[in-house]
């Protein structure tokens, strides 16, 4: 069976789970130590006017942990998390230096955090495959959970949790769920921050640390996009649409991180092992050079124009409400 792992799920909105926290086991790595719950001061508080991001490692299991020789063990921070962070903190570089050559969301400043490690207890109820393989609104509801209890939420701010569950084809690649999907957001059940899941354990085992590294980017970026800004920018309202896949010379096709897991043919290995389940038209990218005789693809972090404008305009809505 061809499983296909999903990057995005917009249209779904959480449910009241009978699968508590208490129920995620095997496809986050079983930690049974809950992590600190307290934050500074400054951690909670943050200004709307600040592009801002906190990135929470997710238990990493011992075998993850022998392949990178135990390298940032100490701290939870294996090397594809610290290069996902780093990718994070580069395409929030991108957004405000397109935006101040420009004059505009001049004052804005960019903030990207470390949060404390998330752990997910082991299970007291009888097991699930829900317990096994959590659904992504499982997990999402779950994290939210954990922001909550250590009194996270700021109102205005990303929180992005990397995971690790190469094999759970119910989170994919990741993704974010209304109604906390994106910063800012005045919809019902919406405190104003957004939470996303960025499943690099799939990443690392099925594909390259530049797909970790578009994916990490790909699901911060989705949380600061209104859908009414993309279709203004794009002509389409699917966030996908603002990528690119540009033909670099003649058997290489290179793809910006919106357009990772979609630039390719709905097949497995179709250019990312998995292709997305979201929504995507390539007529409709900011720019689709085809993947016909493509032999190499490369993934670049550099976002397109069209996802710095879209951005842009989504934080100039927020600001000035």
């Amino acid at each position: 069976m061809v499983l296909s792992l999903p990057t995005r799920l917009s249209s779904a909105t959480p449910s009241d789970s009978s699968v508590s926290r208490r129920e995620l086991l095997a496809s986050f790595g079983g930690a049974a130590a809950v992590s600190r719950t307290r934050l500074s001061a400054d951690e909670r508080t943050v200004g709307d006017e600040s592009l801002h991001v906190r990135v929470y490692p997710g238990p990493v299991p011992l075998g993850a942990w022998i392949r990178y020789g135990f390298d940032g063990m100490r701290r939870d921070w294996p090397p594809p998390f610290r290069d996902a962070l780093a990718a994070v903190e580069d395409a929030l570089t991108q957004i405000l230096a397109y935006a101040h050559e420009r004059s505009r969301l001049e004052g804005v400043d960019a903030r990207v955090e470390r949060g404390d490690p998330v752990r997910f207890p082991l299970s007291a109820a009888p097991p699930s495959s829900e317990a096994v393989v959590p659904e992504l609104e499982t997990v999402l509801s779950v994290f939210r959970d954990r922001l909550r209890d250590r009194n996270a939420l700021t109102g205005s701010a990303c929180h992005l949790l990397f995971c690790w569950a190469p094999f759970n084809y119910r989170v994919g690649y990741g993704g974010t769920l209304s109604p906390n999907a994106v910063v800012g957001d005045e919809a019902e059940g919406s405190a104003g921050d957004a939470g996303t899941v960025a499943n690099l354990g799939a990443t690392e085992f099925w594909d390259s640390r530049a797909v970790t590294r578009n994916m990490a980017v790909h699901e911060t970026v989705h949380t600061l996009l209104d859908s009414d800004v993309v279709a203004e920018v794009g002509g389409s309202r699917c966030d996908h649409d603002l990528g690119t896949a540009v033909q670099t010379d003649d058997a290489t096709l290179e793809v910006s991180p919106m357009a990772t897991a979609y630039a390719g043919p709905d097949e497995v290995g179709g250019g990312t092992r998995f292709h997305g389940r979201g929504c995507y038209d390539h007529d409709r990218f900011h720019r689709h050079d085809g993947y016909e005789d493509v032999d190499r693809w490369a993934y670049t972090t550099e976002l397109s124009e069209a996802t710095l404008e879209a951005v842009t305009r989504t934080l100039e809505w927020r600001i000035g409400r």
